[in-house]
């Protein structure tokens, strides 16, 4: 049920600026009204408006985190829409208010099965929002595998490209694939006219394979450094081709393991900031509670700030929480507003998400409440308040 509510005393991170001592009035499922608090104080509110004294908190869009598989011990390679939509509840819990379930490539019976099981739980969300799929494969490199299953690649195939688009009913939002293999200028053209927003990832391109993935519309990338051809001097790779180009947007994983917090500044500084988005990348036993561990089919341990998987150690991939990311980001000296608009506008404007990631009159009333520590004490999602606190 959408709630009438307005949050005053606030400090407002609205995407465009910061504003002391602000109120925000959200009504019908949008964001009817920014106001200063001094104007709060003489103005008068119908009776069905909820109003709450954030008390000098951050009022700040809702996070979006377009890349991850799983959350609280649900996730996608579940097959089961209500363990999407219990991942959807406790998401919200952390200040995530829309969201792409991740898809790791399998095979391809189970990857259909995955992705209808992410349909048919949405619009049944009783949290975030699902925006729609991201396919982490299978079109992708296998010298750059990370922890994903050699077995489950596949060659640039059309067909196999169609089943996959007709099993999501429209709803892949983005695709991460590398840029170097034959057939993917097909792919890329294809996805431009479908609406998907290609990513390079998992990906051993030289820098000419990028520039001509670049050409073709590949303008996002998945978790920079991660899973990618390095940067030489004599051949740029995919890391190098990121980091010159201004108009490639990437992923960050920011948890201080998958990337070292100082080469985070070096593209903090050097990136266009708003070509930067936060994820989590994180896996199905991120933030659970108890019971065994698993992610894609692997038993994996917590330690070191990541999940390794219990046969070889090898890091099997985030437990970052976009909270979690946001306050790891000022801590590396990012303004909280800059942290925010990576976790919020940043991937609103890759992935075109119209009338999200800003607080602005007209605007998807989409909010996170969070304390000076980062604590989140109350969401609102699509119009609808969740309240952790308060």
């Amino acid at each position: 049920m959408k709630s009438s509510v307005c949050f005053h005393n606030g400090t407002l991170l609205t995407g465009l600026s910061v504003m002391e001592r602000c109120a925000v009035l959200v009504k019908d499922g949008f964001i009817e009204d920014v106001f200063s608090e001094k104007r709060f104080l003489q103005k008068r509110f119908d009776s069905s408006v909820e109003i709450i004294d954030v008390d000098g908190s951050y009022i700040s869009p809702g996070f979006i985190d377009t890349h991850v598989h799983g959350f609280a011990g649900k996730g996608t390679e579940d097959n089961d829409p209500d363990s999407i939509i219990e991942m959807s509840r406790e998401l919200a819990q952390y200040g995530v208010t829309a969201f792409n379930p991740t898809l790791y490539p399998s095979e391809p019976d189970n990857m259909i099965a995955s992705i209808k099981a992410v349909v048919a739980a949405m619009g049944k969300e009783n949290g975030a929002r699902i925006m729609g799929l991201h396919l982490e494969g299978p079109f992708i490199s296998p010298e750059r595998l990370g922890v994903q299953r050699p077995e489950t690649l596949s060659a640039v195939n059309m067909e196999f490209m169609d089943r996959l688009w007709e099993a999501s009913e429209g709803h892949i939002v983005n695709m991460t694939v590398a840029p170097e293999l034959k057939g993917m200028r097909e792919l890329a053209l294809y996805s431009i006219k479908k609406g998907i927003v290609l990513q390079a990832g998992h990906t051993n391109a030289s820098y000419e394979n990028m520039l001509e993935g670049m050409q073709a519309g590949i303008l996002h990338s998945t978790h920079l450094f991660n899973a990618m051809s390095s940067m030489h001097h004599r051949n740029p790779g995919a890391v190098g081709a990121i980091l010159i180009h201004p108009e490639m947007a990437c992923e960050l994983i920011a948890d201080g393991v998958h990337v070292h917090p100082d080469l985070i500044r070096l593209v903090v500084r050097d990136k266009p900031i708003d070509k930067i988005v936060l994820v989590t990348d994180s896996l199905k036993p991120t933030e659970q509670r108890a019971g065994d561990l698993f992610a894609n089919g692997e038993e994996v341990v917590y330690h070191g700030g990541c999940f390794h998987r219990k046969k070889d150690d090898v890091i099997a991939g985030s437990a970052l929480t976009m909270i979690g990311g946001v306050k790891n980001l000022m801590e590396y000296g990012l303004p909280v507003d800059q942290a925010v608009k990576l976790a919020s506008m940043n991937p609103a404007q890759v992935m075109r998400y119209q009338g999200m990631g800003a607080i602005i009159p007209g605007y998807k009333a989409d909010l996170t409440v969070f304390d000076r520590h980062c604590n989140v004490l109350a969401s609102v999602i699509d119009g609808s308040l969740k309240k952790n606190s308060f």
